[in-house]
């Protein structure tokens, strides 16, 4: 049975207990009882308080994008689910289950141009890679709101425009892993996947509800998704073009992501029939999976049938020994950025974060 069937009267005591001991952590923080250390040079957090996804790696992949040609940038994460321990150092023979899925991905989007690295311990992990590489002038640490050893220059906290925190519960009756009251540790918060068009209203009463205070920078945030891409180029003959389908073809969406609804919503654009197959977060697609995934495939009876994937779950996908030859002409992955919502009067995200750096690294000096 998932705990999330349980009746109320045993998850509500359970969360009131699991906020008492998130709670009483962050105090030994906040009264120095738990130590943080600093470092020389600036260190920026991205991360989150609610379970899922909210958008880090895009929003990670944005800051290095705007960043890469001011400043010599080192990432680290923990790689969640990689099958691997320590630190770990990103290279080309590197594969996701040694690293995990998002390192991955942002190593090889951004390949040679950052240093890209694993491990649990964030404070080893800072030491190390500038240990390897004493050029790094600025550390991204990925997912790492809740790890405290390390002292952040700027926190950038997300939170998704459909899944609002004030609206949320503690674990395991909600999905915050904080309570609300963490957004006090954050410099800039993020509202992420916002619709296309979001009216000043709508930012205003989300501000409002957030009850931040007037030294953090409230941003608001959305996708822009590209035309589809092939996994296996050398396979495909022709790549299909979005606003060309029609009724007739049909886009096969398969997700291994913890929300892929803004994913299966922007395909359900165009005019293709669109057809969902969602597997569990992270998933490493095995045997069993790919024999799902091939079975329905073959069942749909359109004029074209396409497969899409996430750009995610591309990087795994691509790594598989066993992906059948026979879909490899038929698997694409839809591109993904992050575009900003500017607000009038109001410093641009990026420009506050620059700010912020550069304000750490004249105190350090």
């Amino acid at each position: 049975m998932n705990y999330k069937q349980l009746p109320k009267y045993i998850l509500l005591p359970v969360s009131k207990l699991y906020g008492m001991g998130v709670e009483l952590r962050n105090r030994l923080f906040d009264w120095g009882i738990l130590k943080q250390q600093s470092f020389d040079i600036p260190i920026v957090v991205v991360g989150n308080i609610a379970v899922g996804g909210t958008g880090k790696t895009p929003h990670t992949e944005y800051i290095i994008d705007q960043l890469i040609d001011k400043y010599n940038i080192g990432v680290i994460s923990r790689g969640y689910k990689r099958k691997t321990k320590g630190f770990i150092l990103a290279t080309n023979h590197s594969t996701p289950k040694e690293i995990g899925d998002e390192p991955y991905q942002i190593f090889h989007k951004f390949n040679g141009k950052i240093s890209v690295a694993v491990c649990e311990n964030r404070c080893k992990g800072i030491k190390t890679l500038l240990s390897i590489n004493r050029e790094i002038n600025l550390i991204l640490l990925d997912d790492a709101f809740q790890h405290r050893y390390v002292k952040p220059s700027i926190s950038i906290l997300l939170t998704e425009f459909g899944r609002p925190l004030f609206y949320d519960k503690l674990l395991p009756y909600g999905n915050l892993r904080e309570p609300i009251s963490a957004l006090s540790r954050t410099d800039m918060v993020v509202v992420t996947k916002c619709p296309d068009y979001i009216k000043p209203m709508d930012m205003r009463i989300f501000t409002n509800n957030l009850i931040t205070y007037p030294y953090q920078h409230i941003s608001f945030s959305h996708y822009v998704y590209g035309q589809l891409l092939p996994l296996f180029p050398e396979k495909v003959k022709s790549i299909p073009y979005l606003d060309w389908l029609s009724s007739e073809d049909v886009l096969f969406a398969v997700s291994g992501i913890g929300n892929p609804r803004p994913f299966v919503k922007q395909l359900k654009k165009y005019n293709a029939k669109v057809k969902v197959t969602a597997f569990q977060d992270h998933c490493d697609f095995s045997k069993h999976d790919i024999d799902i995934i091939l079975k329905r495939f073959k069942s749909f009876e359109f004029n074209n049938k396409y497969i899409v994937v996430t750009e995610k779950d591309a990087v795994k996908i691509i790594n598989l020994l066993n992906f059948p030859e026979e879909l490899k002409p038929y698997i694409f992955y839809l591109p993904i950025k992050v575009g900003f919502h500017d607000i009038q009067g109001n410093k641009s995200f990026i420009e506050v974060l620059i700010e912020g750096i550069e304000g750490r690294r004249k105190i350090i000096k």
